[in-house]
């Protein structure tokens, strides 16, 4: 670690390595969101092999700690689900500011980063694009098929439509390589029409 950025990188890593949810990958228990965040660089780096050093750490910070402010908190309905949304993208923002300046970061490069994770411009900002294909690739490569058996057709149909709004043509070029179940890949063909 003789970077700055092999060092938020850890420091990152570290705090998401105190989730107390676990997920398996490959026949092992992980922390929920360094599971997350590692698939996020993964996922990043294939999309965007020449991915910003600033759009690299928004992508592995994108959900940290997300588990210190759960959704059981807010209302179960749309308003509550957006103050949910909007208090987690403040909070990712701001931890991910402390770790930059903690590892010597500046004021300029911390901004950016924390304008990234904040996902306000995603469709004028080519960088914010970039992290909300990768958010939306990631969510149908690996969460999309456990949400599916919770959810009605009609519902899926619904989010992938949305998810499919917030992507560019390379994300849609890319979503659709992507390995899906005969329904999953039924649902998506159906949103897409």
């Amino acid at each position: 670690m003789n970077t700055i950025f092999d060092k938020a990188i850890a420091a990152i890593d570290e705090r998401n390595s105190k989730d107390p949810n676990q997920e398996m990958a490959n026949g092992t228990a992980m922390p929920k969101e360094l599971l997350y965040a590692q698939r996020m660089t993964n996922c990043l780096l294939d999309f965007k092999p020449d991915a910003s050093e600033a759009l690299q750490i928004a992508a592995r910070a994108q959900h940290i700690c997300r588990w210190e402010i759960p959704r059981k908190d807010y209302p179960m309905n749309k308003a509550g689900y957006m103050n949910w949304r909007n208090d987690l993208k403040k909070m990712h923002a701001n931890l991910a500011g402390e770790i930059l300046e903690s590892v010597g970061y500046d004021a300029e490069f911390i901004n950016r980063v924390q304008f990234l994770i904040s996902k306000k411009s995603f469709k004028k900002d080519n960088d914010s694009q970039a992290l909300e294909d990768v958010v939306c690739l990631v969510f149908l490569q690996f969460y999309f098929e456990d949400f599916a058996t919770k959810h009605d057709d009609d519902k899926l149909i619904d989010i992938v439509k949305k998810t499919w709004h917030k992507m560019s043509e390379a994300g849609h070029k890319k979503a659709l390589e992507l390995p899906y179940s005969d329904r999953s890949l039924h649902l998506i063909k159906q949103a897409l029409v």
